[in-house]
């Protein structure tokens, strides 16, 4: 039996992010890390399987100014230690083009007074008139021609390249939090293909049993795995107040680069998924990539068969409350449809057809042809249902029922926001353990 003081189980980008912060921030001597798959941050943390945005809230119309003020100094932390590793030669941080669009007078207004409301949070943001954006984005202003332009009242709010870093690789972050977090004088282990089955408490330490008959047991144990959070903390016997839809998102790319920089539409607030948005992506030599769609699937995990099948039920724990809360959604036209047309875009034929009118929105001149489903791109974020308040969290959750063990749920903006939400439970892990956390520290190299 492996023996650690903590051990942080999900070796993603909010997984890594923990180990890290364990390692080099606190004075716990042994930490473990444990990953399901043969390396880091092969599922939803992956460049493919996310937007490649840092969620900073400038162009996130789902944001309130208060959750935007909540997200800035957590996404400002990534881009800080992501410029520390490029001065390294590590590179997966970039400064592109962007910017959210309002179509039509009704978003027009919206935008014009959020933008004089949000402008002091980020003094770098501008505002864009249609004038402005043919010649940052000259696809968006033109008309379904291709000639004219478009005849819609256009604004836009967002930067221009250079002014704020935008894009990142949470995978290749991932990869150099859990490199460097070894080489802290620490007695750090990192194991891979460690599927976790059980955990259980017992004589005051924790025990952890994988699929491959491996034994650990720590003082405390963080479990950051995406949906998988909520299926383990079921297992053991906490969250049972919380219920899990899967919710994947799938994206279309070009053969072109047809867009400068990233470009968001305005959030319908009756939607609790995100907004249309077109990026430059990083994996794809730069070309255009749309999305996201979002839709339920009974799996905890895309493109890995259905081995996880009978988790998705074991998280779902279906029953009147859930049932309630989907159909209470359902009830609302536009949700619906909207669920509706997402399973439609997934239909080959049909799909390039309806979501190039959708694309229409960004870019009016876009033709089916001129986009291709991206196979293998797109990942899961386990949207979390609180049974006793009946109703779906839009935000991160976490269950900590039992002192000593944390199971986390991060959906967007988890990635951007990992290295706060990594410090907030090292903070718990230090009171639980009488440990110290080097907060001067802390606030030289990340704040």
């Amino acid at each position: 039996m492996k023996e650690f003081d903590v051990i942080v189980i999900g070796a993603g980008i909010s997984g890594a992010a923990l180990f890290y912060e364990l390692a080099r921030y606190t004075d716990i001597k042994n930490i473990a890390l444990l990953e399901k798959y043969n390396a880091p941050a092969t599922l939803n943390s992956k460049a493919t399987s996310n937007s490649q945005t840092i969620h900073c809230g400038d162009i996130e119309t789902n944001y309130s100014a208060q959750k935007a003020a909540k997200v800035k100094p957590n996404a400002d932390m990534v881009v800080k230690y992501a410029l520390k590793e490029k001065e390294k030669g590590n590179l997966f941080v970039y400064s592109h083009q962007k910017m959210v669009l309002a179509v039509g007078d009704k978003e027009c207004e919206y935008l014009t007074n959020r933008y004089e409301e949000f402008k002091s949070l980020y003094p770098y943001a501008q505002f864009f008139d249609k004038t402005q954006l043919k010649k940052l984005e000259p696809k968006v202003v033109l008309g379904k021609d291709g000639i004219k332009d478009r005849s819609e009242n256009i604004v836009a709010m967002g930067a221009e390249a250079g002014k704020s870093y935008t894009t990142i690789d949470f995978g290749k972050m991932s990869e150099s939090l859990v490199k460097n977090a070894t080489q802290e004088d620490k007695n750090t282990f990192v194991a891979f293909n460690q599927e976790v089955i059980k955990l259980e408490k017992k004589d005051g330490y924790f025990y952890i049993f994988t699929k491959d008959y491996q034994e650990y047991r720590a003082k405390a144990i963080v479990v950051n795995a995406g949906a998988h959070s909520l299926y383990l903390a079921h297992k053991m016997g906490v969250g049972l107040d919380k219920s899990c839809w899967p919710v994947a998102g799938s994206f279309y790319l070009t053969k072109q680069k047809l867009l400068n920089g990233k470009v968001y539409t305005v959030q319908n607030p009756k939607l609790p998924f995100a907004a249309l948005h077109g990026d430059p992506d990083i994996m794809a030599d730069m070309n255009t990539r749309f999305g996201p769609t979002a839709l339920v699937i009974p799996k905890l995990e895309r493109y890995r068969g259905l081995k996880s099948m009978p988790e998705f039920f074991e998280a779902l724990k279906f029953d009147k409350m859930v049932a309630k809360v989907s159909l209470d959604m359902l009830k609302d036209k536009v949700v619906r449809n909207y669920i509706f047309y997402n399973y439609l875009y997934e239909i080959p034929m049909l799909n390039k057809q309806l979501f190039a009118k959708k694309i229409g929105k960004i870019i009016p001149s876009l033709k089916p042809e001129d986009i291709y489903y991206a196979h293998g791109f797109g990942g899961v974020r386990p949207q979390v249902i609180d049974k006793t308040k009946g109703e779906l969290l839009l935000g991160e959750a976490s269950i900590n029922d039992i002192e000593g063990i944390i199971f986390n749920m991060t959906p967007s903006p988890g990635a951007t926001s990992c290295l706060g939400n990594a410090k907030k439970d090292a903070l718990s892990v230090c009171t639980y353990l009488g440990a110290k956390f080097d907060e001067d520290k802390f606030q030289s190299e990340l704040v």
